[in-house]
């Protein structure tokens, strides 16, 4: 059975006030949502189109009963909203990221995995704490997870998202340094990869949930002297994945749901090419399998070489 899509369920329907009728995205309501948190996901599923002063509020939100929505505390409700600007907007275009469960191997994760085992000893989300007896760790059920995909590492370049990065890495770039990673229970893990689940660093470090899920409920906050530390997970990063994570689950229908739990003996070479967005999901799915391989061959030919 293929995985439903991100609008399944979606009990919060987002509709600019000139056009009443055309749905711009939505949002299946999660606990800890706050209006103030609507409108600080609006700010990243909307761009403004007219010169509008964005340092000013460019637009407020009313429900279907033309009550103007507050910017504050009080938990969003179910229903239609429509946004009322002081310009034109559009639906943000910006690119989003195809990502999969990734489980990258080889020297260079083995060396970040080890940094942020390190520093977390514990799943950060869930707070599960890693067993010691006998001063050997039992990791089972954790692992370390890139904020911003490993596969993806020309984009970062690209973007010189390195520049966010004060501990260099011990191995591997910029991107496989400590504060590009997270280390989570496995089906955390999942989530986060698949922007069903993120941390907004603008709302208090607030974990943000976007779909059910059996692992974590959403809406806490979580320690701030954690990412106080100097070697602490980098705001920016965090930001860049909340932000994915908004356009992934609320513009339009939502992006493609990408089945992973492939059978054994399935080809799976195959179910990619036919499902949604095959060319960038074969690129990501790749990387993962080969880039193991690839380190080794090059070590090899380097050593060779010597």
């Amino acid at each position: 059975m293929p995985p439903p899509n991100r609008s399944a369920g979606r009990n919060v329907h987002i509709y600019d006030a000139n056009d009443p009728v055309t749905v711009l995205g939505g949002l299946l309501l999660t606990p800890g949502l706050s209006n103030a948190n609507f409108y600080s996901m609006l700010e990243i599923l909307i761009a403004p189109t007219d010169d509008i002063i964005q340092d000013e509020p460019y637009f407020f939100v009313r429900n279907e009963s033309d009550t103007r929505i507050d910017r504050d505390a009080n938990m969003l409700q179910p229903g239609k909203y429509f946004i009322v600007a002081t310009g034109r907007f559009q639906v943000n275009n910006e690119p989003w990221l195809v990502r999969t469960i990734s489980r990258a191997t080889g020297t260079r994760a083995a060396a970040f995995t080890e940094a942020v085992r390190s520093r977390d000893r514990r799943c950060v989300i869930s707070g599960a704490i890693v067993h010691t007896f006998d001063g050997v760790d039992f990791w089972d059920g954790f692992e370390a997870a890139h904020i911003f995909p490993l596969a993806y590492e020309g984009d970062w370049i690209g973007h010189n998202y390195g520049r966010w990065i004060t501990i260099p890495a011990a191995k591997g770039g910029s991107i496989n340094s400590v504060q590009n990673g997270l280390l989570l229970d496995s089906a955390i893990h999942q989530l986060f990869d698949a922007y069903y689940m993120s941390i907004n660093p603008d709302d208090n470090y607030k974990v943000v949930v976007f779909r059910p899920n059996s692992r974590v409920v959403g809406g806490q906050n979580l320690d701030p002297a954690y990412f106080a530390r100097p070697d602490a997970p980098a705001a920016s990063l965090l930001r860049w994945h909340f932000r994915q994570a908004v356009l992934a689950n609320m513009r339009g229908a939502g992006e493609p749901v990408l089945e992973h739990d492939f059978p054994p003996g399935s080809d799976i070479v195959g179910q990619i090419r036919l499902g949604p967005k095959p060319a960038a999901r074969m690129e990501f799915e790749l990387f993962g399998r080969l880039s193991a391989q690839m380190e080794l061959l090059q070590a090899r030919e380097h050593a060779s070489s010597h």
